[in-house]
């Protein structure tokens, strides 16, 4: 097992409001701050969303452009991670800021799925969709993110979202290094079980990176049996709003000081920028213009 662990911050999303948190980001500056939070705190990585300043979903590239000059210039060197994740978007619109942008790296998602949010008190759906992602998109993406030297970050819901990757591989559409992000309790998808993720590990492709991404209020227990496993942990505002106390999280950073105190609990230490990008065989990306 690794001495350090990669932390990365989800800082964000684009389901969460402000009426659910005040502390939900919206604006490139917003977001840029708590991205430094996130990065003060021991994040190596920053999961990007963009939106709009009254809080609706973003797509354009302007908006991520704003969002890439501010997060840049407060949070040098960090490892940028943007979405392609959309449901109702033409497929173009997913993947046009990163030919623009070029990030380090984006998120791919592996499959398709029922999405959705149940309320049990209320006894019903809320945002209840297909979340459609074909192979001849997903291929699509990785086609693009090739071209824009990204690496794609899979996310992966269930387990046959892991052996989609097979193909991808055998086409020469993924490359090594590979890396995985296994995301657990989206209702649709696999629940947040230990003996769940035990499995999911089980399935993946030899020296693989990956991280897991609990939702909701199992974030924290999965968390903690992500880092016995030798696993890298995502934490942050798009995926839970609360502290392991039950209390609302007042910033992302404050979320991954308590994935940095589990992580010591275990005796591992959360890698720094350059840490994570040795790691991760993922140099700095030098300036167009350098």
């Amino acid at each position: 097992m690794p001495d350090k662990i990669i932390i990365t911050a989800a800082l964000t999303g684009v389901l969460a409001t402000r009426q659910q948190s005040p502390n939900i980001p919206y604006t490139p500056e917003e977001i840029a701050e708590e991205g430094r939070r996130a990065v003060d705190a021991g994040a190596g990585i920053l999961h990007i969303h963009a939106r709009q300043d009254n809080g609706f979903p973003a797509y354009d590239v302007d908006t991520y452009a704003r969002i890439d000059k501010a997060v840049k210039k407060a949070c040098p060197g960090v490892i940028i991670n943007y979405s392609t994740g959309a449901i109702g978007i033409d497929r173009e619109e997913r993947i046009h800021h990163v030919d623009a942008l070029k990030p380090d790296m984006a998120a791919l998602n592996m499959g398709s799925m029922n999405y959705a949010i149940y309320s049990r008190k209320k006894k019903t759906f809320y945002h209840d969709h297909v979340f459609a992602n074909p192979f001849r998109d997903i291929s699509f993406f990785l086609e693009r993110m090739q071209a824009a030297g990204t690496r794609p970050e899979m996310e992966c819901f269930d387990t046959g979202h892991i052996h989609n990757a097979r193909p991808l591989i055998d086409m020469g559409l993924l490359e090594k290094p590979l890396q995985f992000s296994l995301i657990m309790g989206v209702l649709g998808g696999i629940p947040a079980t230990t003996e769940n993720l035990v499995h999911q590990t089980r399935q993946l492709p030899p020296d693989s990176h990956w991280q897991l991404i609990g939702i909701g209020r199992r974030q924290w227990p999965m968390i903690m049996a992500a880092l016995s496993m030798g696993g890298n942990v995502r934490v942050g505002l798009e995926d839970n709003l609360y502290l392991p106390d039950g209390s609302l999280s007042p910033s992302n950073g404050a979320s991954v000081e308590e994935a940095v105190r589990l992580a010591r609990v275990a005796g591992l230490e959360p890698a720094s920028i350059s840490e994570a990008r040795s790691i991760l065989k993922m140099p700095l990306k030098q300036p167009a213009d350098s």
